[in-house]
């Protein structure tokens, strides 16, 4: 890391890197921990013994709030992560507002919630959906295997939320700030949504698979956008209507 940050003298770095599946940390724990919060210090450390003059944006997680009983979070409600993913998401969070203080670097974290794009993987259960219904639209599948359809989330356009980031990183000072549309809904009217792009009705494709279910399942999950609105001007302008038909536009092409 110091060697590729003394060789490309950045101004600003982005780190978006890290094991980015909630499902996945719970099987694969220690990578989890080791590539969010070991990545993130790895950098911090490289940065105040390069240059301290680096500005350092840090992707958190809406995952952090997971077990604080509200279904819509802002930048000062109660940390209470339901996962190994959302545990290192917070524990990098506090270290970044660490080296901020301590070290006087400007260094904000940008509080993601969910953020799709065509780019998504296939295990995220976004793209699974999506996948699967324009596979049975042509005859590949049968069946979509699904756990709890009953949560709901705040689902934002992952170009849209890149640009908050960069907007952070212009701000006058360094602060953490809440990425997200202000606005949940539920998984099963995603399902809805992706089937009937490919004029379908998801009732009859959905089974509802147990391994697929976790005890720690949250069941609401949005973000409070106000302040990121107010300090710096940015908000999301698409909804999820209009995010579910760019992906299926795409899957389709």
């Amino acid at each position: 890391v110091e060697k590729v940050i003394k060789y490309y003298q950045p101004d600003e770095i982005y780190n978006l890197s890290g094991q980015t599946s909630v499902s996945t940390s719970f099987n694969e724990r220690v990578e989890t921990y080791e590539s969010i919060f070991l990545g993130t210090l790895n950098i911090l450390e490289a940065i105040k013994k390069i240059n301290q003059d680096i500005k350092f944006f840090n992707a958190g997680s809406g995952e952090i709030f997971g077990g604080n009983k509200e279904n819509i979070s802002n930048e000062m409600s109660n940390i209470s992560p339901m996962s190994p993913y959302g545990a290192a998401k917070a524990s990098s969070l506090h270290l970044v507002d660490s080296y901020s203080k301590s070290f006087d670097i400007f260094c904000s974290t940008g509080i993601t919630f969910n953020h799709e794009s065509p780019l998504r993987p296939d295990h995220f259960v976004t793209q699974k959906i999506i996948k699967t219904a324009f596979e049975i639209s042509t005859g590949i599948k049968e069946k979509l295997l699904l756990g709890n359809i009953n949560i709901h989330r705040d689902w934002g356009w992952a170009p849209e939320y890149v640009e908050a980031m960069h907007l952070i990183l212009e701000h006058d000072k360094p602060d953490n700030f809440i990425i997200s549309t202000g606005k949940t809904t539920s998984l099963k009217n995603f399902i809805r949504l992706s089937f009937a792009f490919f004029n379908l009705d998801f009732e009859n494709y959905i089974e509802i698979d147990p391994k697929f279910i976790r005890k720690t399942d949250i069941k609401v999950n949005g973000g409070d956008p106000r302040k990121i609105y107010d300090d710096i001007g940015w908000k999301s302008n698409l909804e999820v209507e209009d995010i579910v038909i760019n992906m299926c536009k795409n899957i389709k092409n």
